[in-house]
């Protein structure tokens, strides 16, 4: 499958914004200063696409991006960019929006094919299982996926992501992906994920 097109289409505040024309979506969910934006440029073949900052909390829409491909069965699809969880320096008025709007569309958007949860693979934290715990209670059971795997030695990814299989309390048999935006390790891999979920034939 290769990339044709890569097109920033519309960043939402409210449900009324969201675009009508059913593609399916693929959303990247992640406490804040987790790496989204790096591995969706990494991940889309884009510098610069979605955003990148130092800052924890930059992201404060649900940016959508159409994806235009040579798969007959993932023609064109929407990459959806939601603000990071922990955004604790945002303003109190921001942070009451966003949650009722990122939670409306988790829970009830129907060309939503596939969340992707990403963590760091270096260590998890609280808000992780929490998020975790609630996707799959709202019948979304997101795909993990451990970014930063570059920072780690090969000797210790092994039990790192058995930690993070532990402290997320994922089910027998449910793997997370290793991802690194530097070198692009676990690209391949993702995608195919990508396009089991979201093919439409």
């Amino acid at each position: 499958m290769k990339i044709l097109d890569v097109e920033f289409v519309t960043s939402c505040s409210q449900p009324d914004q969201l675009p009508q024309d059913r593609l399916p979506e693929v959303a990247f969910v992640g406490r804040s200063n987790v790496g989204k934006s790096s591995l969706i440029n990494s991940l889309l073949g884009r510098r610069g696409l979605a955003r990148v900052s130092g800052t924890p909390g930059k992201t404060r829409l649900l940016n959508f991006f159409l994806v235009t491909t040579t798969d007959p069965a993932l023609k064109r699809f929407y990459v959806v960019d939601l603000p990071g969880y922990g955004y604790a320096k945002a303003p109190k008025s921001l942070r009451a929006q966003w949650g009722p709007m990122i939670e409306g569309y988790l829970t009830d958007r129907p060309p939503l094919r596939a969340v992707l949860l990403l963590v760091d693979a270096r260590r998890t934290e609280a808000k992780d299982g929490e998020a975790y715990g609630w996707l799959r209670d709202i019948g979304q059971p997101p795909v993990l996926v451990a970014t930063k795997i570059d920072k780690l030695t090969r000797s210790a990814r092994r039990a790192h992501l058995t930690a993070i299989q532990t402290a997320l309390g994922l089910p027998e048999g449910e793997l997370v992906l290793p991802y690194s935006s530097v070198s692009h390790e676990g690209r391949d891999e993702l995608w195919q994920v990508i396009r089991e979920r979201a093919r439409t034939v």
